[in-house]
């Protein structure tokens, strides 16, 4: 009786341990989410399932989560980090006046005629600032035609991030490593 009370007892302990683990990794190390809408086709799509990832401050072009609001989290590509000034002219972004190319939107811009992006600066945005403040992002959706994104609600808190995603694991035949 009592190897088998003992035996229970470590089962006991050992799905303990394995329920903290879980709890932590979930509260400071990584989350599931799951993609709702279409801000972000062709990357992402609707229903795609994402492990986010919440270590480290974001980089341009990474794919971060953000609350939008207390009941909303929104998905979308950091396009501006602090100090950045950012323009889009002739459908090509440009960050402190050097032109960058954004080769995950390049499907998109194939299939459409005229600019993917219309072109404005930060400063007629939502932001209303040259450059991006200091502690936020600024960020937009990879289907820039159907994204509410910075140049409607503005520049995001780091605060506000939940962290970074490049992963899809659900659906598993789209099952990918995004690279930015």
């Amino acid at each position: 009786m009592t190897k088998k009370k003992s035996e229970s007892l470590e089962w006991i302990k050992a799905l303990a341990i394995a329920i903290i683990l879980v709890v932590i990794a979930r509260s400071f190390l990584i989350t599931p989410i799951v993609v709702e809408g279409a801000s972000m086709n062709t990357t992402l799509q609707d229903k795609d399932r994402m492990i986010v990832t919440k270590i480290g401050d974001p980089k341009r072009f990474d794919i971060v989560v953000f609350h939008a609001n207390e009941q909303q989290d929104y998905i979308k590509r950091v396009i501006g980090l602090p100090g950045d000034t950012i323009e889009f002219k002739n459908d090509t972004l440009y960050v402190n006046g050097n032109a960058y190319d954004e080769p995950y939107l390049d499907d998109q811009k194939m299939a459409r005629a005229g600019d993917l992006t219309e072109p404005f600066k930060l400063e007629d945005t939502a932001v209303g600032q040259k450059t991006v403040p200091e502690g936020t992002v600024f960020v937009m959706g990879d289907n820039r035609q159907n994204s509410e994104d910075s140049r409607m609600i503005g520049a995001i808190p780091m605060d506000q991030i939940v962290g970074k995603t490049n992963l899809i694991y659900y659906p598993f035949k789209d099952f990918k490593i995004i690279h930015n």
